[in-house]
């Protein structure tokens, strides 16, 4: 019942997201205009390409964002674990985690394998080249942009939109969870796509 006031909701709302990087100000502020349709993909893993349409039979959690994000993407990977935590053995078969990256020029794929593990086994980091990465961020209506910083050794972070989109088995983008959802939300979406198959 839940998921379906909180789809309701956020399509009503046009899924305004409003998450900032750790520098965001006003005036950076992102909104979502529309309701993304989502869409298949293939980007680059650690072991090769990854394919959403080879994913058939799992529930995804995609999430954009980049390793040297220093709250906004931490938190929301963080959730989706607690979420993945509350999941049985045989549940968590059925289910992957990815995170695109939104910052190819310095997230390898060695870089986002390792990140990534931290959080969990079933994660799967992904990125491409530039346009890639932007092709795939339209699909699913994910914005992003660098914003310069002085005095950094950084030289660079990436303002961008946080929400984590929910796949179903078939490959449709079925809900969005703004930023900060608690896991127990996505818990319900996820084990809800699960028994639907």
């Amino acid at each position: 019942m839940y998921i379906k006031v909180l789809l309701g909701l956020l399509v009503s709302l046009g899924l305004m997201v409003d998450a900032l990087g750790a520098n965001g100000r006003p005036e950076d502020r992102i909104l979502q205009a529309q309701v993304p349709t989502g869409g298949d993909f293939t980007l680059q893993s650690v072991n090769g390409p990854v394919s959403t349409e080879d994913l058939r039979g799992k529930v995804i959690l995609l999430y954009f964002g980049y390793t040297k994000c220093p709250d906004v993407c931490p938190t929301s990977l963080s959730f989706m674990t607690q979420a993945l935590n509350g999941l049985t053995d045989e549940e968590l078969k059925n289910v992957v985690g990815i995170f695109v990256s939104v910052d190819p020029k310095r997230d390898t794929v060695e870089i986002l394998d390792q990140y990534v593990d931290y959080f969990h086994e079933n994660y799967i980091g992904l990125t491409g080249t530039e346009s890639e990465v932007a092709e795939v961020a339209k699909l699913y209506g994910a914005q992003y942009h660098e914003v310069e910083l002085t005095n950094s050794a950084f030289g660079y972070s990436v303002n961008h939109s946080s929400v984590t989109y929910l796949i179903d088995t078939k490959g449709e983008l079925k809900l969005i969870f703004p930023h900060e959802t608690p896991p127990s939300v996505m818990l319900e979406g996820v084990r809800y796509l699960i028994a639907e198959g």
